[in-house]
């Protein structure tokens, strides 16, 4: 039973489509995340890093807070009808950009932020069987610094450090009673780009690229069943897919500005869960938990639109979203029932002075029902929903 948990927590620390959290400031949550091409505060550090030369020359600090509601998913199928927990969540972040420094007027900027969390919970025999609990933070520290090639085009790069922790709970009774609790934990390491140009004054072109980092997962199980009682180690090595954004956004002289960001994510780099166990697994378990778990990953797309109004000391923006999921239908589970998203956002900013900006914005998250039919599940996923509310407060010295 040792694969089992392993599965549900890897297959959450990889952050599928709809539970990835790409949003973490006040302006990507209100613009549902097309803020790359037009990255203009601290939050800059994280998302375009090379658009950091394009700022006033002062420090940028911005400090948020993020409410995240994950509604129960509903399930109907051959084996009954049944619904996961509602889950909450407060997430920080926290983003920096620093003054020109030096002669070359390079820049640096740091951030702080939960890249991806994930909490799923079923009560019914047949769900918590592989996905009774489990619970996901992702914490990423990411330093960056940019600097200008040219007067119209600057590059930004930075160093990846992902910190993850997870909890598993299964228990089951086929084909005997088993439970399990598991802890794991991972810090692994990659790196980012980002390249920014400016053609004419209205218009800002930007290309960034996350790497993929293998995140080396190691628990602890504690397990209970006829053929193995204890705490056992076990660990596992997975891919968290690289990212690449190709975004425009385009300033009018009425204080608009439109933007769009296309984003592709190698998903393809996750096809099985091959795992590392201490000991040998007694019986016909180790035949049938070591071999490798296929999941088969499908590269996704993203699209989001966003438009941002100037009124003096006020900023009013709107977006909009459609994310794909790269999970196929062979591979789904309860552990992670995902589907293609619709995204909605609306936010604003209110400019105290000049030095303070209040602000906040929310989105709604909008997974499409979706019929499976696979060697584990015949049946339908619906009515899955992440609202996201985020209050903030920038500050510039």
């Amino acid at each position: 039973m040792r694969k089992v948990t392993l599965s549900v927590l890897v297959s959450a620390t990889l952050i599928a489509g709809g539970y990835k959290i790409p949003e973490n400031s006040i302006n990507s949550v209100a613009l549902s995340g097309a803020n790359v091409a037009n990255a203009n505060g601290a939050d800059a550090a994280y998302f375009n890093p090379a658009a950091m030369m394009r700022q006033e020359n002062l420090n940028y600090l911005e400090i948020d807070t993020t409410y995240i509601h994950l509604t129960p998913v509903d399930f109907a199928g051959t084996t009954g009808s049944y619904s996961s927990k509602a889950e909450n969540f407060i997430v920080p972040a926290v983003h920096f950009v620093s003054k020109k420094l030096g002669d070359n007027g390079a820049r640096v900027g740091m951030s702080i932020t939960a890249p991806a969390g994930l909490s799923k919970r079923w009560e019914a025999a047949v769900p918590k069987a592989t996905a009774q609990e489990f619970t996901l933070q992702v914490i990423e520290f990411n330093p960056t610094v940019a600097f200008a090639l040219s007067d119209t085009v600057d590059f930004g790069f930075g160093f990846r450090v992902l910190s993850t922790s997870g909890v598993v709970k299964v228990q089951g009774s086929v084909p005997f009673n088993y439970s399990q609790n598991m802890t794991g934990s991972a810090i692994d390491y990659g790196y980012n780009l980002a390249l920014n140009s400016h053609p004419i004054p209205e218009l800002s072109l930007a290309m960034t690229y996350r790497s993929k980092v293998d995140l080396s997962v190691e628990g602890n199980a504690d397990l209970t069943s006829p053929l193995v009682n204890g705490n056992v180690p076990a660990s596992v090595s997975v891919p968290v897919p690289a990212v690449l954004s190709l975004a425009g956004a385009y300033s009018f002289t009425t204080g608009t500005t439109l933007e769009f960001t296309y984003e592709r994510t190698y998903w393809s780099a996750y096809k099985n869960l091959d795992f590392d166990y201490s000991i040998a697994l007694p019986g016909g378990l180790g035949a049938a938990f070591d071999n490798p778990k296929p999941k088969n990953y499908e590269d996704t797309n993203t699209y989001r639109l966003g438009l941002t109004q100037k009124y003096d000391k006020w900023i009013a923006m709107a977006g909009i979203a459609y994310d794909e999921t790269p999970v196929p239908e062979s591979t789904l589970g309860y552990e992670l029932p995902d589907s293609d998203a619709w995204i909605i956002s609306l936010g604003g900013k209110y400019k105290m002075d000049e030095q303070w900006t209040l602000g906040l914005a929310g989105l709604v998250d909008i997974k499409k029902s979706r019929d499976v039919n696979n060697d584990a599940i015949d049946g339908e996923f619906s009515n899955a929903k992440a609202y996201l509310v985020t209050a903030g407060i920038e500050y510039k010295f």
